[in-house]
């Protein structure tokens, strides 16, 4: 069954939402702001999202760049503005269509639909190399990374040695390796791997770097690849 997370601050639009959606077999999960949205994405992990720009504690483009950091899920923007503007920072930031209020139910089902298709199922990545081990983020598994064909299939064997990473780690790790290259912001992270309450404890990235360097890094005291910019946040160098 397709999730769907609803954000609006009009109890009465959630609603009417929640009924026709969940009356064409979708689960449904809403939010009446912001903050709230981010915290719900990032525990139930919804197929798609229906946002409203117009939110009362976070800009709904603010709200789309967050998920858009961590996520492919398709994002469909509901919106009473109707300059064209919003709607290109919508699009740039993310998003994947756009339906004005006041709106028709069967139109906005319609294009719920479409972009479902539109998106499709994402493509899987390959393994990253960091250091002597190859990530695996499609089945969550670090190997010995091998350097040639025989050695890669020896090590593809039940035999493969592999390396433990607890939950937060994954995400982390996650956060950074989908965006290689990329500064992440400390906010940003702690937004995406822990929620809207954690923003400001940025100690914990830095326990959880640490460690990730321990096990990852050829010499952890000497990062080659996950790379800290003081003040701002951390970096994945391929």
């Amino acid at each position: 069954m397709t999730k769907v997370l609803v954000v609006d601050d009009e109890p009465q639009i959630l609603r009417a939402l929640r009924i026709n959606l969940q009356a064409r077999a979708y689960d449904v999960v809403t939010a009446g702001s912001g903050r709230a949205a981010l915290q719900v994405a990032h525990d139930s992990r919804p197929d798609l999202v229906v946002l409203d720009l117009g939110l009362p504690d976070l800009d709904g483009v603010e709200v789309v760049r967050s998920l858009r950091s961590w996520t492919p899920m398709p994002i469909l923007i509901l919106s009473g503005r109707l300059d064209s503007r919003a709607k290109v920072e919508a699009l740039d930031a993310g998003a994947d269509d756009y339906v004005t209020k006041p709106f028709n139910v069967d139109e906005l089902l319609a294009r719920v639909r479409a972009v479902s298709r539109r998106v499709g199922e994402p493509s899987t990545p390959e393994p990253v190399r960091i250091g002597d081990w190859a990530v695996d983020l499609a089945d969550h598994v670090v190997r010995r990374a091998a350097d040639d064909e025989a050695e890669a299939s020896r090590l593809a064997g039940p035999e493969a040695e592999q390396l433990h990473l607890t939950p937060t780690e994954w995400q982390l790790l996650e956060v950074l390796l989908r965006q290689p290259g990329r500064l992440v912001g400390q906010r940003q992270l702690l937004l995406e791997v822990w929620g809207p309450t954690y923003t400001d404890q940025t100690h914990y990235l830095r326990q959880y770097v640490k460690a990730l360097r321990r096990k990852l890094e050829t010499d952890p005291a000497r990062p080659r690849h996950l790379l800290t910019e003081p003040g701002m946040g951390y970096r994945f160098q391929p």
